[in-house]
């Protein structure tokens, strides 16, 4: 009786077995191959991933499937949840993470071959002898060169561990023999913070690129540059700047805000209201403030502008900014891909949501919302800006308004003066951007005795680069059209002798140069001036008007900024 009663689980569990057993044959052999489960989404997706790899006609690479399958997935949630293969996520973290590991060179390609833009001061590249214009047609004794040479193509064979070595082939300007370095692999810094200096006597500048892992100490170190230059003012451009980390924003947000201020909270349905306060220890809570927007400024610059305009802060000038507004965290997969999925929104204090709408699934739509507001005015007419979302006030009341990014306090219009469709041609085409190369190629030894923009520019003025470039234009297809030319003439000369200058120096010296004719650095430049950078309550504004019973107009001319990605390995 003992002995019976001991194997009844066995022989209970034996003939469970036989029976799942059975019922699978059944199932699958006289059922229609429909699986006996309650099919939830993610059983379906798994399942059917697992019927085409057991039953499909032919042999499916399923990994490469999933890699194809998982953009396309995300795509269907919000414009900005995304999948990063393997290979690309170093790429991917790279500018945020404040340096990389490589070879120190900024690259263009040009012609089917890689040609050194710049090199990075004091890196390996530097130090193993390379020069600005050499051309890299051989890595490790094989060719690199082709129509198949891609920017992904150059950082993943110049990119690689530190200390690791990698044999360059090199074609000098004015040679015809190849020469060869072996260059040592070494850590590179990526700046964020990319010019500091003086406007004028009083006012500081620090342009922002983007918000990384290293962005405020750069700000600290550039602050206490511009201290020990005597700045009583300060403007922080932001124009261009696409994001990155919250919490850089939020630090540079605290240095100028008084304690207790909110900086940004973000909500979602999984991710209960989280808040960010200044701590009252910044050391710049009441200098006058100007911060610099437009279309391109994105997600944290969005974050560090609200919370500036909503505090009441410093004053806002440029054009409405992107509107990224979602929060996206990173979750990484075993095979070294990831997902940087949306899991809440960012609100600034005034609790507006800095997203623009979007339709799940059309990305379409929402990629040429630029495009759209150019179409209808939006560049050119504070008027043609449309509000789709509820109005909000500052601290001391000011309107200000949800539905997409964050609307300035003071609107500088893109530039229409001057702009003819031959300029648009040639900086649309990339010709200027060539002549600019070209030149700068065949003339680097005449150029590289000027160290500072301003002795560059001076030499440049006299060398009739305009008539040089019409020339040139001309021999590479675009027709030569003098009143054109002659209209254009600004802009032209301006983007030209920018884009040497850039060659010859670096990004600081290509902003300096640009600033000279800015409108929204002279509209800053007044601002200042007019003791005007703290905004004022709509009853103090209604105030001053009745008194003064002047319009204010203001001729502005906009200079076309062509914000270029640069690679760098």
């Amino acid at each position: 009786m003992n002995n019976k009663n001991r194997f009844s689980p066995l022989w209970l569990a034996l003939t469970t077995v036989i029976g799942i057993v059975i019922g699978t044959f059944y199932t699958s052999h006289f059922s229609g191959n429909r699986l006996s489960i309650i099919n939830s989404g993610s059983n379906k997706l798994n399942n059917l991933l697992y019927i085409i790899d057991d039953q499909y006609v032919d042999t499916v690479d399923m990994a490469n499937l999933v890699e194809q399958a998982m953009p396309q997935i995300l795509s269907e949630l919000d414009p900005h949840s995304t999948y990063i293969s393997a290979k690309d996520v170093q790429t991917a973290n790279d500018d945020l993470r404040g340096s990389f590991s490589g070879v120190g060179i900024e690259f263009t390609i040009r012609q089917d071959t890689l040609r050194v833009q710049n090199v990075i001061t004091d890196g390996p590249a530097e130090k193993a002898g390379l020069l600005a214009g050499d051309k890299i047609v051989t890595v490790d004794d094989s060719v690199f060169t082709g129509k198949s040479l891609t920017n992904e193509e150059a950082m993943h064979r110049l990119k690689g561990p530190e200390g690791t070595r990698v044999k360059l082939g090199v074609l000098r300007y004015g040679e015809t023999e190849l020469r060869q370095f072996t260059v040592t692999r070494g850590e590179i810094p990526m700046k964020s913070v990319t010019a500091a200096y003086m406007l004028d006597e009083e006012t500081g500048y620090i342009r922002i690129k983007n918000f990384g892992e290293n962005t405020y100490y750069e700000l600290l170190v550039a602050l206490a540059q511009l201290a020990q230059e005597g700045f009583r003012q300060l403007t922080i451009d932001l124009r261009g700047n696409t994001g990155g980390y919250l919490q850089s924003a939020v630090q540079i947000a605290n240095e100028f805000l008084p304690k207790n201020r909110l900086i940004v909270y973000t909500e979602g349905r999984h991710s209960p209201r989280e808040e960010y306060l200044s701590d009252g220890r910044g050391s710049y809570k009441h200098m006058p403030l100007v911060v610099l927007i437009d279309e391109g400024s994105a997600s944290a610059s969005e974050i560090l502008a609200g919370a500036i305009q909503d505090n009441d802060r410093g004053t806002i000038i440029g054009r409405r900014s992107f509107g990224k507004g979602l929060v996206q965290k990173p979750v990484e997969f075993g095979d070294g891909s990831m997902m940087r999925l949306t899991i809440a929104r960012y609100y600034t204090p005034s609790g507006r949501c800095i997203q623009k709408p979007y339709a799940n699934g059309q990305d379409k739509e929402y990629e040429e919302d630029l495009l759209m507001r150019y179409q209808n005015g939006e560049f050119f007419s504070q008027d043609s800006i449309k509000h789709t979302g509820p109005e909000y006030h500052t601290r001391i009341g000011r309107p200000v308004y949800g539905g997409g990014g964050i609307t300035p306090d003071i609107f500088v219009p893109e530039d229409t003066t001057d702009f003819t469709s031959y300029y648009k041609e040639a900086m649309m085409t990339g010709l200027i951007l060539q002549f600019g190369y070209d030149y700068t190629d065949q003339n680097r030894d005449k150029m590289k005795g000027f160290e500072d923009e301003a002795s560059l520019v001076k030499y440049l003025k006299k060398q009739n680069l305009l008539e040089q470039f019409a020339q040139y234009a001309d021999k590479h297809g675009l027709k030569r059209r003098n009143l054109m030319i002659q209209k254009s003439h600004r802009l032209l000369e301006q983007f030209i002798e920018s884009r040497i200058v850039y060659n010859m120096l670096d990004e600081a010296a290509w902003l300096q140069y640009l600033n000279q004719d800015d409108p929204a650095i002279k509209e800053t430049l007044r601002i200042f001036k007019a003791d005007e950078a703290f905004p004022k309550s709509p009853e103090e504004t209604q105030k001053q008007a009745d008194q003064q019973k002047v319009a204010w107009g203001y001729d502005y001319r906009s200079t076309h900024r062509s914000y270029r990605i640069v690679a760098r390995t």
